[in-house]
């Protein structure tokens, strides 16, 4: 059989990226940040684009009777618009910003005793008094003022800052609110159950002895070597800067993208558009294009760019619609965690905001990763609408935030001197609230809200 070569036209159906395609979805995986460090690239990278002044007018920009539109090039006519990556929408009074909530900052030493205090059992007076310690602890852990300074600012007794003050030492990290190491080591010691053991009388008479060696100790103590190098092993052990581990201090700075509000008794979307830039194509090189002496090379790289600005605008503009519509649908479907908490979350999928918005689930899961939403909850990431569901008894369902709230709120109002284990939440949680829910998830739940385990919040 002869082998020959010939041309065959057929046609296929087949997806194909464009680049305008595939310029869309990349914008519209970019949260505000990124989108704003990439337009500003954009800028310097192409001569066509420039930042539009604040103070520059429609009218500054309309075309002049001096330049004509060539009818070959009807693509010029983008020089007398101005583009926005957002589209326009006006409102009366834009709500404040609450700038505090654009820092999201690892938990800190504060933060992390702060929250092991609303578990404690106190009494308003105590709470006080423990909220004015914490506030002057060191990034050591140590407390920076003596329990006489203390009292003489609150206008309490000496003793009772001391009480307050020996709870709050054996919250986590344990020594935390001590006044100096040796007292530090000595609580951790008392909390692991070693308060009579040789370590702690090594600690109380002879910490400035210890770095003299096993040898020294043992001949002074007339205690046996291998007793002394035991101790010295659990003093080894212990954490002399309870507050180390909190003191990395690095902070993370994430702005919104979205911002829900209520207006008129409806909860409504808007886009955050503050400090992003605002592009144009410059008039400067509308002229060039217009004048008969520029080389025509200089035309084909000015129309290449032209290209380049008109996909990036529309590309921005529909990834601003298409965002906009996302949140405007979560804002309908979580109606009730935006007016009640996060309590009310409802459990949800990308296919039924997808359905809604009329676009695949792919696109969704690209306009909410690593954006950020304003609410009257704080900053949240618009990822956490869509929490996942547990199942009911009777039927239903319910999100999975709903449970870890539900979850906080009973170990709140537990007794201290007999916290609940695992197993007893399950079973609370099932009677109370109807979740059928297994142990080793509320074990799991418990980890994620950062509560620790019944043996650990025992207060004796």
């Amino acid at each position: 059989m002869a082998l020959e070569l010939k041309t065959q036209l057929k046609l296929r159906p087949e997806l194909i990226l464009t680049p305008q395609l595939r310029l869309a979805l990349k914008l519209l995986q970019m949260n505000r940040l990124e989108l704003e460090e990439y337009l500003r690239t954009e800028v310097e990278k192409n001569p066509v684009l420039e930042l539009r002044e604040e103070d520059l007018s429609l009218e500054a920009l309309a075309p002049t009777g001096e330049l004509h539109q060539d009818e070959e090039h009807p693509w010029e006519a983008l020089f007398a618009e101005e583009f926005s990556p957002y589209p326009s929408f006006s409102f009366e009074e834009p709500e404040e910003i609450s700038w505090e909530s654009r820092l999201k900052q690892e938990e800190g030493l504060y933060e992390h005793l702060r929250w092991q205090l609303t578990l404690a059992a106190l009494s308003e007076e105590d709470l006080r008094l423990a909220e004015y310690l914490l506030r002057n602890l060191d990034e050591r852990g140590y407390l920076t003022l003596s329990p006489a300074e203390a009292a003489r600012d609150l206008g309490v007794s000496s003793e009772r800052v001391e009480e307050v003050r020996r709870k709050i030492q054996f919250f986590d990290p344990v020594g935390v609110a001590s006044l100096s190491v040796e007292e530090c080591l000595l609580v951790q010691l008392d909390y692991l159950g070693f308060s009579d053991s040789l370590a702690a009388r090594l600690v109380r008479e002879h910490f400035r002895d210890l770095a003299k060696g096993v040898d020294f100790l043992a001949q002074k103590l007339q205690v046996p070597p291998e007793e002394v190098a035991e101790a010295l092993e659990i003093i080894r052990g212990l954490e002399p800067f309870p507050g180390r581990a909190f003191s990395s201090g690095q902070t993370l700075y994430l702005t919104p993208d979205v911002i829900f509000y209520k207006e008129g008794g409806r909860w409504r979307v808007r886009l955050y558009e503050e400090g992003l830039p605002r592009l144009r194509i410059s008039p400067y090189y509308r002229r060039l294009l217009a004048d008969p002496t520029v080389p025509r090379k200089v035309k084909f790289f000015l129309r290449d760019k032209l290209r380049a600005a008109e996909w990036l605008m529309k590309s921005l503009d529909q990834r601003g619609k298409t965002l906009l519509r996302v949140a405007e649908v979560l804002a309908d479907l979580q109606r009730d965690f935006l007016e009640k908490g996060p309590a009310y979350l409802r459990p949800l999928n990308l296919r039924e905001v997808a359905e809604r918005v009329g676009v695949h689930e792919s696109t969704v899961s690209r306009v909410t990763h690593r954006k950020y939403a304003e609410t009257p909850n704080g900053l949240v990431e618009l990822k956490s609408f869509f929490p996942s569901g547990l199942k009911k008894i009777g039927g239903g369902a319910v999100s999975s935030e709903a449970v870890k709230e539900y979850l906080r709120e009973l170990i709140l109002k537990e007794n201290p001197q007999k916290p609940y284990t695992d197993q007893e939440l399950a079973r609370m949680l099932s009677q109370k609230y109807g979740v059928k829910i297994a142990r080793r998830t509320v074990a799991k739940y418990r980890e994620i809200l950062g509560i620790p385990s019944a043996r650990v919040r025992k207060k004796v």
